[in-house]
C-alpha cells in the first residue's frame, strides 16, 4: 500500500502497525527524511535523536511477537527543549544550559515511553519559554511553514512548526500564557493547554510555576485527546497535580450552550482594534457552524479580562525571577570564571541569558522588592482572583467559551522585536486562561489571505476546570468531524 503519511492518525498508525502494513522503522525513516529536507530552512529542531531507529526496531519486534499495540505505539514525537528526557541534552534554547544533559526524565516523557511513543528530537523555542514568536531562541528563529518570512509563534514554535509541516506526527509543548495555543494557531495544528494540575510538571524547566502546563500539539483533535489521556493524572513528584478522574472518551455534552465573551471582540491597544477584521470573520463563521449543529450561542461578559495582560506581566516575571535564580554557573550548564563567587554569578548570567530573559528577571525582581510588592504583585494577585470569579460566574450558564486564539495570523519575522509591548499583546486572548487555570484548545479553522499567502486561523475553546472532554467534543465539530 502507498503511504500517505499526512493522512495518518494515531488510530490509523496503530491499525497499520498491527496489520503489518506499516513498520515503526518506516515511520521514523519518513519523518527523518522530512526533517533533512525541510528543517534547514525552518529551524524547528534543536537536535534530532540518533536512537529513534533503535526504539522503532524494538517496537517492530514486539508487534511481530503478537503484542497488542499500546496507545501511542510507534507514534513519532517532537519534544520541546524544556521537557527533560533522561540522558539527552536539554537547554530551553538558552546558552546558559548549553551542554547540559538531563539527569532524570519528565513524568510526561515516562508516560509517553510506556505507551510506545518514539522521540525524534527536541524542538526550538523562545529562551526559557519567554516569548510569542520563537525569535528569542539563542539558536535562531523558527520560521512558519506556510510563509517562511513569518514567525511560527511561541514559545512552542518549534513543536508547532514540526507538526504543521510534517516533520513529526505529534509534539509536546508547554503553555504559560498561550505558548501552545498561539503557535498551534499560526501553524495550522491543534494545541491543548490542560487544566492547571491535570498534567504533571515534574521534569519541565520552570518558567512561572503557577501558570505553566505541558500539553499536546497534534494534527487532529482526536490525536490530541489520545495524547492527553496518556499524559494526564496525579503525580507524587508534583504537589500541584490533581487527583481527579478525567474521562474524555465517549463523553457527550448534556446541554449545548457556548458563550462568546463580548470583551474579546472589543479589546483595544493604543486606540486600535486588537482583533484583525478577517480573523474576526472566521471566528463568527465558527459560531455559525455551532449554531447550525444545534448549539445555543450566548453573549457573555468577562469584565476583568481587560486587566489580564497587565496582571500576567507582573505575576509571570515575579515567578521567573525566582525560578531562574538557580541558573548561576555553579550547579550546571555554562560557567564563566571570576575572582569571587559574585563575579562568577554576574559573568555567567550576563553571557548565558538573552535580552528578553534578563528583561523579565529585572522586572520580576522589581515587583517583588520591598516597597513595591503590595503595589504591584499583591494587587495583581487580587486582579487574578477577580478574573477567576468572572469565569466561575459565566460557567454557571454556559458549557464552553469560544474566542479567537490570537488577534491576527502569524506576523513577519522582526516585525515586533523592537517593541516588547507589541509582542506581549499577542497573548491578549490566551493569558486569562493561564491566570485562572482552566483548560483551552486551539483548533484550526480555515485561512486568511495576507499579502498573497493563505495563513491559518485558530479558534479557541475554553472549558471549566477539568472539563477537557468538552473541548475535545466541540473541537471535533469545528474541524469537521
Amino acid at each position: 500500500m502507498m503511504n500517505n503519511f499526512q493522512t495518518l492518525t494515531i488510530k490509523k498508525i496503530k491499525e497499520r502497525l498491527a496489520s503489518g502494513d506499516l513498520s515503526a522503522r518506516e515511520l521514523v525513516l519518513h519523518y527523518q527524511e522530512e526533517i533533512k529536507k525541510k528543517d534547514l530552512e525552518l529551524n524547528a529542531y534543536r537536535e534530532v535523536f540518533s536512537d529513534a531507529f533503535d526504539v522503532a526496531e524494538e517496537i517492530d519486534k514486539k508487534i511481530k511477537r503478537g503484542d497488542a499495540p499500546r496507545a501511542l505505539e510507534g507514534v513519532p514525537f517532537a519534544i520541546k527543549d524544556n521537557i527533560l528526557i533522561k540522558g539527552k541534552f536539554i537547554g530551553a534554547s538558552s546558552k546558559i544550559l548549553e551542554g547540559y544533559r538531563a539527569s532524570y526524565g519528565a513524568i510526561v516523557i515516562k508516560k509517553l515511553k510506556a505507551e510506545g511513543a518514539i522521540f525524534l528530537g527536541r524542538t526550538n523555542m523562545d529562551e526559557f519559554a519567554m516569548g510569542s514568536s520563537t525569535e528569542n531562541s539563542a539558536y535562531g528563529v523558527t520560521k512558519n511553514p506556510y510563509d517562511t518570512t513569518r514567525v511560527a509563534g511561541g514559545s512552542s514554535g518549534g513543536s508547532a512548526a514540526a507538526v504543521g509541516v510534517g516533520m513529526a506526527h505529534a509534539a509536546l509543548g508547554s503553555d504559560t500564557g498561550g505558548s501552545i495555543r498561539e503557535p498551534a494557531s499560526f501553524c495550522g495544528v491543534v494545541g491543548v493547554k490542560p487544566t492547571y494540575g491535570a498534567v504533571s510538571r515534574s521534569g519541565l524547566i520552570a518558567m512561572a510555576s503557577s501558570l505553566d502546563q505541558i500539553g499536546p500539539i497534534a494534527k487532529t483533535v482526536e490525536d490530541a485527546e489520545i495524547i492527553f489521556n496518556v499524559i494526564k493524572g496525579k503525580d507524587a513528584l508534583d504537589s500541584t497535580s490533581a487527583d481527579r478522574e478525567l474521562q474524555t472518551t465517549n463523553y457527550k455534552l448534556q446541554t449545548k450552550v457556548v458563550g462568546v465573551p463580548k470583551e474579546y471582540f472589543s479589546l483595544t491597544s493604543g486606540g486600535k482594534q486588537g482583533l484583525n477584521e478577517d480573523v474576526a470573520k472566521k471566528i463568527f463563521e465558527a459560531v455559525d457552524l455551532l449554531k447550525a449543529r444545534g448549539f445555543e450561542i450566548k453573549e457573555v461578559s468577562l469584565p476583568y479580562s481587560k486587566y489580564a495582560l497587565a496582571a500576567y506581566y507582573i505575576i509571570m516575571p515575579a515567578e521567573v525571577s525566582a525560578n531562574l535564580s538557580r541558573f548561576d554557573g555553579v550547579r550546571y550548564g555554562l560557567r564563566e570564571e571570576g575572582k569571587n563567587l559574585l563575579e562568577v554569578y554576574l559573568k555567567t548570567r550576563a553571557k548565558g541569558f538573552g535580552p528578553e530573559v534578563r528583561r523579565r528577571i529585572i522586572l520580576g525582581a522589581y515587583v517583588l522588592s520591598a516597597g513595591y510588592y503590595d503595589a504591584y504583585y499583591a494587587r495583581a494577585q487580587k486582579v487574578r482572583y477577580l478574573i477567576r470569579k468572572d469565569f466561575e460566574n459565566e460557567f454557571k450558564n454556559v458549557d464552553l467559551l469560544l474566542t479567537p486564539t490570537a488577534p491576527d495570523v502569524a506576523f513577519k519575522i522582526g516585525e515586533k522585536t523592537a517593541d516588547p509591548l507589541s509582542m506581549y499583546l499577542e497573548d491578549i486572548f490566551t493569558v486569562p486562561i493561564n491566570l485562572v487555570g482552566v483548560p483551552a484548545i486551539s483548533v484550526p479553522f480555515g485561512f486568511v489571505n495576507k499579502e498573497g499567502r493563505d495563513l491559518p486561523v485558530g479558534v479557541q475553546l475554553i472549558a471549566p476546570w477539568f472539563c477537557e472532554n468538552r473541548l475535545f467534543e466541540v473541537g471535533k465539530i469545528l474541524e469537521g468531524k
